[in-house]
């Protein structure tokens, strides 16, 4: 399957070595020293748990250098999206899939309104890498899942291409599942993501130190209900036991877990809280669904959007 990359960071450019040396012929779209390591020294990924590999992948700051691929991932921050959204132009052909695994619950309907609903697949991620130099992703955890399915259209069961693209996958070592909607996985990472993210950037630390205290529980788990009543708003079910599998997830976090917000943030770079807080309060105001705890992790983060703010 010819593959292309658009993102190819810490997400993207992950999956795509992993799917390279599985002999898939993958493409990235990068730019800067990013893409210069890249073309000099191959895309690397370092993994305690995995090993470290080195994978040769053809590499374009320009994606009509590229052309039409059978399937495109797209894997940008999402503040990213207005300026990545036209490189798939070039990338699509008459039977082009676009895999979105942006986080957040809008980034389905973006890429369909550059490419059409009819191309896009949804879905979502849990990876723990990081870009650690120019052409380098340093994954920590052996966490490597991807789930998917169709994101608009017939979601009665999984389709022909879902599982044609899963089947791909498997010989990488991706931990796949297919879906028939991709809205149930979105949303059910979206209850977790949307508190996990608020709170340990609202507080600056990773989860251990402010998990133990009674009081945070209890207000992220409001906030991941009020998550649930927007789900449920716009037509989406949850998964049935999301909730115990939630709680059972945060009592086992490690301690030292850090948002990819919070990451960002510490770096001093944007953060997502738009494609996060800032969506989940519009879509509650479009419902009327009152979001108190939402509402303040917002207005906590807000101010760093674009990065430190000046003083």
């Amino acid at each position: 399957m010819r593959i292309a990359i658009v993102g190819a960071g810490a997400v993207g450019g992950y999956f795509g070595a992993r799917l390279a040396l599985a002999g898939q012929d993958v493409a990235v779209v990068a730019r800067g020293a990013h893409l210069d390591a890249i073309r000099r020294d191959g895309l690397q990924v370092k993994s305690p748990a995995l090993g470290d590999v080195v994978a040769r992948v053809t590499a374009s700051a320009d994606p009509g250098d590229i052309g039409p691929v059978d399937l495109v991932i797209f894997a940008v921050k999402t503040y990213d999206s207005p300026s990545a959204l036209p490189l798939l132009a070039p990338l699509v052909g008459p039977d082009t899939a676009v895999l979105t695994l942006q986080n957040g619950v809008d980034s389905a309907d973006q890429v369909a309104a550059a490419v059409g609903e009819a191309r896009v697949l949804g879905g979502t991620t849990y990876v723990a890498t990081a870009v650690t130099a120019p052409g380098i992703i340093t994954q920590t955890g052996t966490h490597r899942s991807i789930i998917f399915g169709e994101a608009f259209g017939d979601r009665a069961a999984i389709s022909p291409r879902v599982a044609a693209i899963a089947d791909v996958m498997r010989p990488a070592d991706i931990q796949v599942t297919p879906v028939p909607d991709a809205r149930v996985p979105i949303w059910d990472k979206f209850v977790y993501l949307a508190p996990f993210a608020g709170f340990t950037g609202g507080a600056r630390l990773p989860i251990g130190p402010i998990w133990r205290r009674p009081h945070v529980r209890e207000m992220f788990y409001a906030a991941a209900r009020e998550v649930a009543a927007i789900a449920a708003a716009e037509g989406v079910t949850l998964s049935a036991d999301r909730f115990e599998t939630l709680a059972a997830y945060m009592d086992g976090i490690p301690p030292t877990t850090r948002s990819s917000l919070l990451i960002d943030l510490e770096a001093g770079k944007r953060i997502e809280v738009e494609a996060l807080h800032g969506a989940a309060l519009r879509r509650a105001a479009a419902h009327g669904i009152p979001t108190p705890v939402l509402a303040t992790l917002y207005a906590v983060l807000t101010a760093w959007d674009a990065g430190p703010p000046a003083r």
